[in-house]
């Protein structure tokens, strides 16, 4: 096998590990990853703004809003608008969303975290350059990435939806 072949086989693994796991996470508790990383951030933060949800989690508060309406509607969170400032709202877990949050499979990313802190410097060090040289030779340096492991339909600039397990 050529370089390249085994450097392409080591990033559909990655790519098919984090599919694997979003699809466990899925099965057992309903939730994707983004979903999961939301509500253990009101869950350990407590009454929280979106506002400092979004920063925690790396998303934008317009996608924190969107996934927060979602969880919302299935009854796992419910926002209060702040009695002293009306600009802000806080979430909150229900009992429904604290229940499923205790049954939810650890995200993938933080295994990962977990493995690459024990890590010696020099080998972070090297992971990070190589995975950004890779990043670069695929010409995805300009897209916009949360520090989320999660796979979801992808909307293409010509506007194609995929369609989940395509």
């Amino acid at each position: 096998m050529n370089n390249y072949e085994q450097v392409l086989v080591a990033l559909r693994r990655v790519i098919r590990a984090t599919d694997l796991h979003s699809k466990r996470l899925s099965k057992h508790a309903g939730l994707t990853g983004p979903q999961l990383l939301i509500m253990r951030t009101i869950r350990d933060l407590g009454e929280v703004t979106i506002g400092t949800i979004a920063d925690k989690v790396s998303l934008s508060q317009a996608t924190v809003t969107t996934i927060l309406d979602r969880l919302e509607h299935r009854n796992l969170v419910y926002r209060v608008r702040n009695t002293l400032d009306k600009r802000k709202v806080h979430a909150h877990l229900t009992d429904q969303g604290s229940d499923i949050l205790g049954r939810a499979p650890q995200p993938l990313q933080e295994e990962f975290i977990q493995k690459f802190q024990s890590l010696h410097e020099w080998e972070q060090s090297m992971i990070i350059a190589s995975l950004q040289r890779v990043a670069s030779m695929m010409d995805a340096d300009s897209i916009d990435a949360s520090p989320v492991l999660d796979v979801g339909p992808v909307l293409r600039e010509d506007g194609w939806k995929a369609s989940p397990g395509k």
